[in-house]
């Protein structure tokens, strides 16, 4: 497995540091986007634990695993950190990816503290070893769903690939729509992008949620239906915030504008996420997503437990209930969920936001949970 230079500075010459080891997916098929927002994030908390004095004078290393969006090279790596002492495992942006990186890390007793995946259940089992710090799916997809509703949008459609994330995504919203007279249709995304919006026509569509892999099949989808007047009104949305990114703006351009999706932020940053969403943008050249300021909770969280409770493994896991920090976008605490098996921040702030037509590098808050 190849292993990036580790960006935060310290090399494993430093026999005194403290390894945190961090997974991303920095290569195809993984989301790189993402995966570089989130590993600014990181690599932003840990200069900054650095420069103020390390962990009673020990330096943070992260230590960098590019998981690709594979969770077999995931649940390698997991084995790897442990091999190589690392007090605690963080990051990972894909549910599944993340799902088998937990259950490595619950064998193994390994802290992991997940950054950005959101699948309800991360372990089959209760586990004491693995916080989140991301919403559970149900709670971001059920505010997702009540504003579909609150737009007037019933009958919806999804664009939809085999996933269990997907799968996952669709219970939630088919669960929360139909009792409050809402449907929701299925549409196989290998469909031609003209089949498909023939079939949008034919059930009378007033939503089209893209849960799809990005650019392929999404961007061509997008493309089919903007251009199709039979649907000049419905609206396409895309619940798991591809157009977040620079990546979606460039390939789809006013294409790609009023399509809501979900993002973890509050609507106005205090002075520590305003501090540091300009650090992220430095280093990013371009304004941070949510999931860099993530990134960036989640070694802050990190450091906290160490200074506090020192480098076992399991004292660090028994930390997580104890945990009160201030993070970038609210006081993080964690907590046992009914139906989540991880300990849980309940809850980030949930809004669902768009692109503005009218200038497509503006994003508009169009529903807060």
């Amino acid at each position: 497995m190849n292993t990036p230079p580790s960006p935060s500075g310290a090399e494993h010459t430093d026999r005194s540091s403290i390894r945190l080891g961090a997974l991303v997916p920095l290569t195809r098929p993984g989301w790189v986007e993402a995966g570089r927002h989130l590993l600014a994030g990181l690599d932003l908390a840990v200069r900054e634990v650095n420069d103020a004095g390390g962990i009673d004078g020990r330096p943070l290393e992260l230590v960098v695993r590019d998981t690709a969006a594979d969770p077999e090279r995931a649940a390698a790596a997991v084995d790897e950190l442990a091999r190589l002492g690392v007090a605690a495992v963080v990051g990972e942006y894909h549910s599944v990816v993340a799902r088998a990186a937990a259950a490595r890390a619950d064998a193994l007793g390994v802290p992991f503290l997940c950054s950005s995946a959101v699948l309800d259940a991360l372990t089959e089992e209760p586990t004491e070893w693995v916080a989140r710090l991301a919403p559970a799916q149900s709670h971001g997809w059920r505010i997702y769903a009540d504003f579909l509703l609150r737009a007037g949008r019933r009958r919806i459609a999804v664009a939809t690939q085999p996933s269990v994330y997907w799968a996952s995504g669709t219970r939630i919203l088919r669960d929360h729509l139909a009792p409050r007279g809402g449907t929701v249709l299925e549409l196989d995304a290998t469909l031609t992008p003209e089949a498909l919006c023939d079939a949008l026509v034919d059930h009378g569509a007033t939503a089209l949620l893209l849960l799809v892999g990005h650019p392929e099949p999404a961007v061509p989808i997008v493309r089919a239906v903007r251009r199709d007047r039979r649907l000049a009104e419905i609206l396409v949305g895309a619940p798991a915030g591809q157009p977040e990114f620079a990546e979606w703006a460039a390939a789809l351009g006013e294409d790609g504008a009023g399509i809501p999706f979900l993002r973890y932020l509050p609507e106005r940053l205090g002075p520590l996420g305003e501090r540091v969403g300009k650090e992220l943008r430095k280093r990013l050249g371009e304004a941070p997503s949510f999931v860099a300021f993530e990134g960036w909770d989640t070694v802050n969280v990190c450091a906290a437990v160490l200074r506090s409770h020192g480098t076992d493994r399991a004292a660090v896991a028994e930390s997580w209930p104890r945990v009160a920090v201030e993070g970038t976008r609210g006081p993080i605490r964690f907590s046992r969920t009914p139906g989540i098996s991880v300990w849980q921040w309940t809850w980030t702030p949930v809004q669902v936001v768009d692109r503005d037509p009218a200038e497509p590098d503006r994003f508009r808050i169009l529903h807060a949970g």
